[in-house]
């Protein structure tokens, strides 16, 4: 790590919570056109810091970043990024644009390990946007700074992404986003009760099953699926409709009824392919069942790896004892603690 010889003249903190229990999932796409989609901001969040040094000694690398979760530091220049170390922060950063008298150290921490299928990689995109956009005396809002993250996985990328991610990561709180026309959507705040929320907190639990995956491949199988005529726009159309029971549902603070849409999502995403529901994913659903959980679903594009949100029972004699359980499952399969976020993207000078 370099040694710092000033203080900055500057220095920009964000945040962007990442999201689990994506119900209704997959719809939020381009090859689904339309759908509507349930989701929950948790923390911990995606944190970055820049310090901001200005009247710099000219050099064309005027940008310094250490990405801790991915253990890797780079150096590159704004305006001709060469995009060959790390190219979704590179990109992300050239979009947002850098001061030509300004020089630049970005830190980025995640709090779950790489490839978890909680929106991660939307998180940091927003999360940097943001904090560089403090940089411009126009800065955006979190809308657009939602649209901007997702074209950068899309148009800069090349990647398979629906919108829902960045609308999770820019807004917080539990989330109801209808897509009429890709890439174009609605999203309101689900406002539950003071109970619901607290129970929704205390009930919702995140388990990583042991190794990461990759959601654009997951993409292109149910794409070609499609493409071959099979019944997954059907499937696609009850995943909408599960989505918009699950808003029903928590409403009136019916968590039973939210806990039954998890597990039918669940098999609908299994009906897309079934590798979009793995073995461990089947395993810790066996024990969710056995200790009475409300519900369980793997989370993003499911498929191998990744993480699934478990809806545990409200008695806490079984709780416990379930997240024991699963965690005796081995193979790097584990609980990892979060809690519900009412706040989306937050920017902020120290």
């Amino acid at each position: 790590m370099a040694t710092r010889s000033a203080r900055p003249v500057r220095r920009i903190h964000a945040s962007a919570p990442i999201r689990i229990n994506d119900l209704g999932g997959w719809t939020d796409t381009w090859f689904a056109d339309k759908g509507t989609v349930v989701n929950f901001a948790v923390r911990p969040a995606v944190e970055i810091q820049i310090d901001v040094r200005t009247n710099a000694p000219r050099r064309t690398k005027r940008v310094r970043v250490w990405a801790e979760s991915f253990d890797e530091t780079f150096a590159m220049d704004p305006e001709a990024p060469r995009m060959d170390v790390h190219p979704f922060l590179q990109h992300a950063i050239a979009c947002a644009g850098v001061p030509a008298d300004a020089a630049l150290e970005v830190r980025i921490s995640s709090p779950v390990p790489p490839g978890i299928s909680t929106g991660t990689s939307a998180s940091v995109c927003v999360a940097l946007l943001g904090a560089l956009g403090a940089l411009d005396p126009g800065r955006r809002g979190p809308g657009e700074i939602a649209r901007l993250a997702h074209r950068v996985e899309t148009e800069r990328l090349g990647l398979q992404s629906g919108v829902q991610d960045q609308i999770a990561a820019a807004r917080g709180g539990i989330t109801l986003i209808r897509m009429k026309s890709y890439p174009d959507s609605r999203a309101c705040a689900v406002r539950v009760s003071a109970r619901t929320w607290d129970e929704l907190d205390r009930r919702l639990i995140l388990v990583y099953l042991g190794r990461p995956h990759r959601s654009s491949s997951m993409h292109e199988r149910v794409i070609a699926a499609l493409r071959a005529g099979g019944p997954q726009r059907r499937t696609l159309a009850g995943l909408s409709e599960i989505a918009r029971e699950a808003h029903r549902a928590l409403l009136s603070g019916d968590l039973a009824s939210l806990g039954d849409c998890m597990v039918r999502n669940n098999e609908g995403q299994r009906a897309l392919s079934p590798g979009l529901v793995s073995a461990p994913a089947d395993a810790v659903a066996a024990i969710a069942r056995r200790f009475g959980a409300a519900g369980w679903k793997v989370n993003g594009a499911g498929g191998r790896g990744g993480s699934m949100a478990v809806l545990a029972p409200e008695d806490d004699g079984f709780r416990r004892p379930m997240i024991a359980a699963i965690e005796a499952l081995g193979r790097g399969i584990r609980v990892i603690s979060v809690s519900l976020s009412r706040r989306g993207l937050s920017v902020w000078d120290a």
